[in-house]
């Protein structure tokens, strides 16, 4: 266990007695509350997990790093960048994805480009964001999210040449 999830863990419990301290029945009743919230998606949080790992033991690691990892950068980070742009996953389920696809030989470039697509541009979920903000402002947010997340792995193209 690393020193930091320590220390996080650690704080939460000293929050977690000032809290009992200074006013119990609340904190029960937040207690109560949050495993109820837990309970209503574990569910879900499980299946992602599964299909992940599913996705990771049926596709070979030559696949990934030759799709992800190739010598060319460019071209490795806009198939990350499509790849992102067109899946749905939770953020916490996609960066321990994200080291596991690294692990199996991606490029940190395609890497940067995914997780940033994946959380800046909803190509899946365009539908229900057209029908409340309308098609052209959609499109809009959506062309300049993948631009700014090309222009971000970009920039890790440039950190990584330094590097």
């Amino acid at each position: 266990m690393n020193v930091h999830v320590i220390l996080l863990i650690a704080a939460a419990v000293g929050a977690l007695a000032i809290s009992f301290k200074k006013d119990s029945a609340k904190t029960w009743e937040g207690l109560k509350v949050a495993r109820s919230r837990f309970g209503s998606i574990a569910g879900d949080i499980l299946a992602v997990l599964a299909l992940v790992s599913l996705f990771l033991t049926i596709v070979p690691p030559n696949v990934i790093s030759s799709l992800l990892g190739s010598e060319n950068v460019a071209l490795s980070g806009l198939a990350g960048a499509t790849i992102g742009t067109v899946t749905i996953m939770p953020a916490f389920v996609a960066f321990p994805l994200s080291a596991s696809l690294i692990a199996k030989g991606a490029h940190l470039v395609a890497v940067a480009a995914f997780i940033t697509t994946l959380t800046m541009v909803g190509f899946a979920t365009a539908p229900i964001e057209r029908e409340y903000f309308g098609t052209r402002f959609t499109i809009i947010r959506n062309v300049v999210s993948f631009l700014a997340a090309l222009v971000i792995a970009g920039g890790m193209v440039v950190l990584y040449a330094i590097l």
